[in-house]
């Protein structure tokens, strides 16, 4: 099992944050694309890989199962030139759910794998169930005994796959696999993210003939091999819109480098609705707290609706905004456990279900909170940089996951926060 280091956050609010930053690449590009690795020959790099505990327990799971891989200066250096082995290790897929990334490819390249049910953060049920059941209907037998998923296939035939819902996972891990399939495959309901689409153009870009990105609708033109070649991870939308909400949260000004507009839409358009001053040009992002900001309702959806990882974030902003705002989770159904944290520093949030209301109060309190998962940490630092107080937050290797330095970020803006 991955170990962290159990260290605590000491944030002193009241400052508003200043200055220009630029953003990580994105996690949720570079694990699958990492994992589409093994489906590749040759050496290669890629580059813009934020440094992430996530992304550590993926270069360490490629080189377990034989892809030659490792991390220097934000690039990892990929070696695929071995035999690969089929069975993925226990304790690293335990430690993060998208470890599961590896099944398509492995059962596509060696028509074999083995792959623990997957760990990562409580913040629902997450089943594997859709991903098994695109690898079924390209032809894989599916063995579960043990908590294992083995898979097996002498050869992969194309197929008309129509996902139950447009989860990103199964969309990633079925089209990695459809890759290598004779045929041509469809897949329809099939997620949009960024990620997704930053995976389709590096498939693409090795050999693969994927058409329909963009879309609800994949088209996947099974090819015999791929050949790895040199790629650049897109920026993390997440990040830049936890960035964005702490400036506005501090009645702050920044400019964030390294943006692409069209991943932020819908999180663009409610901060607009409630007052805030966006601009961008090329690729950079001038947000300002002018005036202050109305209250609103928001409703997290797949891509391009609002993303539910930016939900935690929102709850802490509405709870520091005049008015009554609500939040309607669709996505996942255990992810709220932010809001008795934030109660905990005076937030006034009620629960009902999937449903949030929000009454937003004029100050929050500092307080000891813990981080429950990935987001919801990133809200309970962006609480303390305006309470009142000095706030001290534990758990934090949550915020490690997916956060590369997120704190030297925000010192570097103006913030008052230390780690011991």
């Amino acid at each position: 099992m991955i170990k962290h280091k159990k260290q605590v956050m000491f944030v002193e609010g009241g400052t508003p944050l200043s200055g220009t930053v630029s953003s990580s690449g994105a996690k949720n590009a570079t694990l699958p694309i990492l994992a589409a690795c093994i489906l590749t020959n040759g050496s290669f790099s890629l580059t813009n890989i934020p440094n992430l505990a996530d992304i550590h327990v993926m270069v360490s799971m490629l080189n377990e199962l034989g892809v030659g891989a490792t991390f220097t200066n934000n690039t990892v250096h990929i070696n695929n030139t071995s035999q690969l082995h089929h069975t993925a290790p226990y304790h690293l897929v335990t430690a993060m759910r998208a470890s599961f990334f590896v099944a398509g490819p492995l059962l596509a390249k060696t028509g074999h794998a083995c792959v623990p049910l997957p760990g990562g953060c409580a913040i629902g049920t997450r089943p594997i169930d859709i991903h098994l059941d695109g690898f079924k209907k390209l032809g894989a037998t599916i063995h579960i005994d043990h908590g294992n998923v083995s898979l097996s296939a002498n050869t992969l035939r194309a197929a008309n796959i129509h996902l139950a819902y447009p989860s990103v996972g199964a969309t990633e891990n079925i089209l990695m696999a459809a890759c290598l399939a004779e045929g041509t495959s469809y897949i329809s309901n099939a997620a949009q993210e960024p990620e997704v689409t930053d995976l389709c153009y590096f498939l693409n870009k090795a050999g693969a003939k994927i058409s329909g990105i963009n879309s609800s609708c994949l088209t996947i033109e099974g090819v015999r091999s791929l050949k790895g070649l040199d790629y650049n991870i897109i920026p993390d939308r997440i990040e830049i819109g936890t960035l964005m909400l702490a400036t506005l949260m501090t009645k702050g000004s920044i400019h964030i480098k390294n943006v692409v507009e069209k991943h932020l839409s819908s999180l663009i358009t409610v901060l607009k609705q409630m007052g805030a001053a966006i601009k961008l040009k090329q690729d950079s992002l001038f947000i300002e707290y002018k005036n202050p900001l109305t209250s609103n309702n928001i409703e997290t959806h797949p891509f391009p609706g609002f993303p539910t990882d930016m939900q935690a974030q929102m709850m802490a902003l509405f709870s520091v905004i005049n008015g009554t705002s609500s939040i309607t989770e669709t996505v996942f159904e255990n992810r709220f456990q932010q809001a008795q944290e934030l109660k905990r520093m005076g937030a006034e949030i009620r629960i009902l279900k999937d449903h949030a209301i929000i009454q937003g109060i004029e100050q929050l309190s500092s307080a000891e909170v813990k981080m429950s998962d990935l987001r919801a940490g990133a809200a309970l630092v962006n609480a303390a940089l305006v309470a009142k107080g000095t706030s001290t937050l534990f758990n934090l290797y949550h915020l490690q996951r997916g956060y590369e330095c997120y704190w030297e970020k925000l010192n570097a803006l103006g913030a008052k926060i230390r780690v011991n």
